[in-house]
């Protein structure tokens, strides 16, 4: 009885460790400067997370073929605690790469690029799945 009492308190101890971070899954991106949006796929890569761009979508928002799908558009991205997250942010719109800082709130993410004290606001993305 001991043993399966010590089992479950270390299972119950390690859980959040195989919980998933609440930023992966699927986010629907802003419109960028042309209107168009994209579909990002979020999962852990090594020790952080990164951002695939998986389908784009055009100002009508019909599915489009684009260059960038395939592509990392977030990437380096670590939690720094309270739903917020720093890491690196692709603008395709821009073709440029920020430092970034996420916002997390329930399943909306406010998206922000500096580079050298420029920032950028890269809009709200809503999570699909």
């Amino acid at each position: 009885m001991r043993k399966i009492a010590l089992t479950l308190a270390a299972i119950m101890v390690a859980a959040p460790a195989w919980a998933a971070d609440p930023l992966e899954g699927l986010w629907r991106t802003a419109k960028d400067d042309n209107g168009a949006s994209g579909l990002v796929q979020v999962k852990p890569c090594g020790s952080a997370l990164c951002g695939t761009l998986i389908k784009a979508y055009g100002p009508n928002g019909k599915e489009i073929k684009s260059d960038n799908v395939g592509r990392k558009i977030i990437s380096q991205t670590v939690a720094s605690g309270k739903g917020q997250y720093k890491g690196k942010v692709y603008s395709p719109d821009r073709g440029k790469t920020y430092s970034s800082k996420l916002r997390l709130s329930g399943k909306t993410l406010k998206v922000e690029g500096c580079v050298l004290g420029i920032c950028r606001d890269g809009g709200t993305w809503t999570k699909v799945k």
